[in-house]
């Protein structure tokens, strides 16, 4: 507690208390994991019945203890869960050999190798091999040899399967779909909850019986998450089942799990952001709109723990999404939110707010910060938990969405020979909508834009012969700007040999005085690519004020002057803009560098390709730093 800040001093452990060892039983063979989320519930992992000798179980039940310690990298519970099977599964193999190991230090790298070989094929197996060494990694006792082999380089990986993104025809059949849901469960919930309210303040003695009785069975589903039932807890009382069932009394309140994966679907479709960061969204937000009934906006504290130290991102939902106009350009975004009757089921900010309000009632009863809540009507679950509210979303949930809309899929020439007959449904990943959504913003989410270019889009087959024609349309647009915007002018040498004795005439053979000339001359009116001699009269600036626009300008600026001295400048920025076009997506370099490519292009041809290859190599450190910084857009005026 701080000296004089009124507080109270922190709750600390009673005398004598210990922390809970997370091996557990005499044997040593059960594993506590925690994970990292509040929200998560804690399992315990048995390792007593793996067949294989009690001193390996010890040892791979420590190893896993070892690599789910807190503060570790291994954080949830799915992961957790993968690296027990891994470890599982490793045992099992162990065990069908004719001369398993007993401890240990008997392990061999064939023992390894022989249990990898059957997984080498699959695009997993890699993955798996790599968890499962860190594990190994862990135990004591182990022979030089076997340690070797766990630091040994994995085998290549086998090449990934393409994935496509969904064409913009079964991106909008998606979330189309998904939006019809959410109205219906906004509807259902927010007229229940009103007829709740009126029930509690007496307001419907006047109604019909069967509209007191639901009201009645509103307030004991609000109350209790569950209906009347006889003294057996098992059938609902007889009235109550003619109304209806179990799970439609206690969705009237709550979401279903397919309405949740509704909006999992719509909040990834519109954001682009990962599943997972999605799913375990918290309900906590902050409203830079003031509630204004302006431009909405929320600000949402999401996690990505593979991120490591950037993990944590605080991300606006703002109520226009980027590509709003561009994927619907039939439909614009004023006419949709009207036809949505209030509901802004077309922008990240609507449709989280939306969920928000809907879930509210779910998320108090559990106590719970997590943005999803919904009912369950059947048993299973995390942890073996019967029917009632949860807060987590998995791909079956979104896979029984998808079937419950049987969406067509498009299947083009190129594609109908690999489609099995009759087969047109259309499958539903959120990883796919991901995809889509980079394929259609064309920017970066949580991640780099070589990560956008060379992990996301270079694998996606999907829309690449409408992708290379828009990225062909845009380069061909920025070709044509190109050769018709001016030309920097340019000094040659034999202009400034003849500046020496005829300034004059030089001068005003390049619209300039004599005194500006000669400042150009000696450098000062450089720039990073040329010299201005008319700073205050520029075209992209109020006349009589100082131009404040990028140097990348300066390539068509009837101010701007390039004189051989800034030739190895100019090769630099065209040489990095040649290398970022592997950095970025091919559409954003189009739209970005094309037309500064194109313009130095024609500068370093009129200078000829010798002085080009002179003026690489004599390119100094100042001035290849001060490119750099120019490209990393140090230099831009706020």
């Amino acid at each position: 507690m701080s000296a004089g800040s009124g507080g109270r001093p922190a709750a600390l452990p009673v005398a004598g208390s210990r922390r809970a060892a997370r091996l557990q039983n005499p044997s040593g063979c059960v594993v506590r994991f925690v994970p990292e989320s509040p929200a998560g519930q804690a399992r315990e992992f048995d390792f007593t019945d793996w067949p294989v000798n009690p001193a390996l179980r010890v040892a791979f039940a420590a190893a896993f203890a070892a690599r789910t310690r807190p503060g570790g990298r291994v954080r949830r519970m799915g992961t957790a869960m993968n690296a027990w099977r891994t470890l599982r599964g490793f045992a099992g193999y162990l065990a069908e050999l004719k001369s398993p190991p007993r401890t240990s230090g008997e392990l061999t790298p064939a023992h390894l190798a022989g249990w990898f070989f059957p997984r080498r094929p699959h695009a997993g197996g890699g993955l798996q091999l790599g968890e499962l060494k860190r594990m190994l990694c862990l135990i004591e006792g182990l022979s030089a040899e076997f340690r070797t082999a766990l630091t040994e380089r994995n085998p290549p990986a086998p090449a990934a399967a393409s994935t496509a993104s969904y064409s913009r025809g079964e991106n909008q059949r998606i979330l189309n779909a998904a939006r019809q849901d959410i109205r219906g469960a906004a509807r259902r919930i927010r007229g229940n909850r009103e007829l709740l309210r009126r029930w509690r303040a007496g307001d419907v003695h006047d109604e019909p019986d069967q509209v007191r009785r639901i009201g009645e069975l509103l307030d004991y589903v609000d109350r209790y998450t569950d209906v009347p039932r006889y003294g057996t807890g098992k059938q609902p009382l007889a009235w109550v089942a003619r109304l209806g069932t179990v799970e439609q009394h206690a969705t009237a309140l709550h979401l279903s799990g397919v309405e949740a994966a509704a909006f999992a679907v719509l909040l990834v479709g519109l954001t682009g952001q990962n599943r997972d960061a999605i799913i375990a969204a918290p309900a906590t937000h902050h409203r830079p709109d003031g509630h204004t009934g302006a431009a909405g906006a929320v600000i949402v504290a999401l996690d990505k723990p593979r991120r490591g130290g950037r993990r944590h991102m605080d991300v606006p939902l703002t109520s226009l999404p980027r590509w709003a106009t561009a994927a619907e350009p039939d439909r614009p975004v004023a006419e949709s939110m009207v036809a949505d009757a209030r509901l802004d089921l077309r922008s990240p900010f609507g449709v989280y707010t939306l969920l928000h309000e809907l879930a509210g009632p779910a998320r108090q009863i559990l106590g719970s910060d997590r943005l999803f809540a919904w009912y369950c009507p059947t048993g299973g679950g995390p942890g073996g938990a019967g029917r009632g509210l949860r807060t987590t979303i998995d791909s079956c949930l979104v896979r029984a969405w998808a079937r419950r809309h049987d969406l067509p899929a498009e299947v083009d020439a190129e594609t109908a020979a690999d489609t099995p007959t009759g087969t047109g449904q259309l499958p539903v990943t959120l990883s796919r909508l991901r995809l889509t959504y980079a394929e259609l913003a064309q920017r970066p989410v949580a991640h780099t834009d070589a990560t956008l270019a060379n992990e996301y889009l270079a694998r996606n087959r999907g829309n690449l012969a409408e992708y290379q024609q828009v990225v062909g349309a845009a380069l061909a647009e920025q070709a044509g700007k190109a050769a018709a915007r001016a030309r920097i002018g340019t000094l040659s040498e034999q202009d400034i040999a003849d500046a020496r004795e005829h300034p004059d005439q030089v001068a005003d053979r390049h619209g300039m005085d004599p005194a500006t000339l000669r400042r150009m001359l000696s450098g000062e009116l450089d720039t990073v690519m040329g010299a201005c001699i008319d700073h205050t009269n520029s075209p992209h600036t109020a006349a009589g004020q100082p131009c404040r626009a990028s140097f990348m300008l300066c390539l068509s600026c009837p101010c701007a002057r390039a004189m051989p001295t800034h030739l190895p400048a100019q090769v630099r920025v065209h040489d990095e803009l040649e290398r970022r076009k592997a950095a970025v997506t091919p559409l954003r370099w189009a739209q970005r560098f094309a037309l500064p490519h194109a313009q130095l292009a024609d500068l370093l041809g009129r200078a000829g390709a010798a002085a080009v290859t002179d003026a690489r190599a004599a390119l100094t450190v100042r001035e290849q730093a001060l490119v750099d910084r120019f490209l990393d857009r140090d230099l831009d005026l706020p």
